[in-house]
């Protein structure tokens, strides 16, 4: 990295990143000696959920057994100074007052959500439900998975004592803290994003209990030391510290961000924004479905959730489970373009299973000729993304009043030079691609700040500029008559947009 400003330690300084993703984990050891940061992975392991009695589940005890695995390993070569974990927002777990899991956190895509999105707007306006969240209205959210609990009279939701976001949980168990980090309760929709506080009218308007909504704290907050139990299976004690805790925060704060260039976190989901001072709740955000979720050191993160690679990883499961994912990439870049196009956010692509299906419906009803194979389909999906990103870059610059001459891409899809080159195409700005390691790096540097060894953010991301360079991908080609027939096919379709 570049020199910094801290003084350095004698020693590198061993930090430790638990980076839970929708499709995998990782545990990142950071080395940080006050002028560098180094990453070593200690511990890769995959998420896989569980369908038992009807409901997709997260596995959390599996979950938890590889975060301690992960600890494990990273304490071989030498204590770690702190760990702190970060993951995927809206998703929970339930506590009762012993601090015990009543059950095992239920999967975003599970269908219980179906329609209770509707069922809120019709009691509590989707105006005014943005006016004190601002955030997305999307059938994943928190508050409609609680309002689906509410109104199946799930005992589990009276009997909770604290609700806890999925890294948030993992702390629990790690240190016995029962406290919420910022950032992911941001992403929840029950939280009022102008009060920074627990959005209790709302709850009480849908008849969600407001009993469970523990304590919020802020990024890189010291939550206290590993349990003794914990400490011995994972050979020594360390000091457990929140990071940003949605990965999509943590991503952010590793993202080389000026004020001309947007931000996309390219992974499961892709998210593309902007960061600013302060929440735009204005009806202009709300008729785009913006959302403002909270950043590290007092940002707002003006953003707009799409699919993501999901759509390629679905592919890839059903059609091509033999074929790696750069090998599938390579094979679309090959196909023609334009053949079709779809709305990566139509609700029917939420759930998992009959991708291609799901395409040919959605091709067919829209008089478009279906990809005939896994790398035509992949080919649509990537061209489809590229051009939803477009019209998201579009609302943010109107919204923002911000002139947004690049684009930031970090994450997994930062690797995936066809999907940034395409970006670059058809949003007709520079791509700058890279780290692809961005989560961890973030989480690691709020780690840092929260043990004084990083003096600010600013500071964080210049050293990051000069430790990982950007591959830089320039717009080609005149995709003017693909931002028209996306248009026509897609944005004017209501019934086929659905609800995002």
């Amino acid at each position: 990295m570049a020199q910094s400003t801290s003084s350095p330690v004698e020693r590198p300084l061993k930090l430790l990143a638990l980076d839970l993703g929708a499709e995998s984990g990782r545990a990142v050891v950071g080395s940080f000696n006050g002028s560098r940061l180094d990453l070593e992975e200690a511990h890769r392991f995959a998420n896989v959920p569980v369908r038992m009695g009807g409901t997709l589940y997260w596995d959390f005890p599996r979950l938890f057994g590889d975060v301690l695995t992960g600890i494990r390993a990273a304490q071989q070569n030498g204590p770690v100074a702190s760990v702190g974990v970060d993951g995927w927002g809206v998703d929970f777990g339930l506590l009762d007052s012993r601090g015990r899991l009543l059950a095992n956190p239920i999967h975003y895509r599970d269908s219980r959500t179906e329609g209770i999105m509707q069922l809120a707007t019709q009691r509590v306006k989707a105006r005014d439900i943005y006016a004190q969240t601002g955030i997305q209205l999307m059938p994943i959210n928190t508050l409609y998975q609680l309002l689906s609990m509410a109104e199946a009279h799930d005992p589990d939701l009276e009997r909770a004592d604290k609700l806890l976001m999925v890294p948030d949980l993992v702390h629990h168990f790690l240190c016995d803290s029962a406290v919420t980090e910022y950032t992911n309760a941001s992403t929840t929709q029950c939280f009022d994003v102008a009060h920074n506080d627990w959005a209790y009218g709302l709850l009480a308007d849908l008849n969600i209990p407001r009993h469970p909504f523990p304590d919020v704290v802020p990024p890189g907050t010291r939550l206290g030391p590993l349990r003794a139990d914990v400490a011995e299976h994972v050979g020594g004690a360390t000091q457990v510290v929140t990071p940003a805790c949605h990965d999509t925060a943590s991503a952010v704060v590793a993202t080389p961000l000026d004020g001309s260039a947007a931000y996309l976190s390219s992974g499961t989901w892709s998210l593309i924004g902007l960061e600013l001072p302060k929440p735009v709740l204005s009806d202009a955000a709300r008729e785009g479905n913006l959302t403002n979720e909270g950043g590290v050191a007092g940002t707002i993160r003006l953003l707009k959730n799409v699919m993501g690679l999901w759509l390629v990883q679905e592919a890839r499961r059903e059609l091509s489970p033999d074929v790696s994912y750069a090998e599938l990439t390579w094979q679309a870049a090959q196909e023609d373009s334009w053949t079709a196009f779809i709305d990566p956010d139509d609700e029917r692509f939420l759930r998992p299973g009959d991708l291609f299906g799901k395409v040919r419906a959605f091709c067919e009803e829209t008089r478009q000729r279906p990809p005939a194979d896994g790398p035509g389909l992949v080919r649509v999906l990537l061209e489809s993304l590229a051009l939803k990103y477009a019209v998201i870059l579009r609302q943010l610059r109107t919204i923002s009043g911000r002139s947004i001459a690049a684009i930031r891409v970090v994450g997994g899809g930062s690797q995936n030079a066809l999907l940034c080159q395409l970006t670059a195409n058809a949003c007709n700005v520079t791509v700058l691609a890279g780290p692809a390691e961005a989560t961890s790096v973030g989480n690691l540097i709020v780690q840092a700040m929260a043990l004084g060894e990083v003096a600010s953010i600013s500071e964080a991301r210049a050293l990051v500029a000069a430790s990982w360079p950007a591959t830089r991908y320039e717009p080609a080609n005149d995709w003017s008559e693909a931002h028209q027939r996306f248009g026509e096919i897609v944005l004017s379709l209501p019934k086929i947009q659905g609800v995002f």
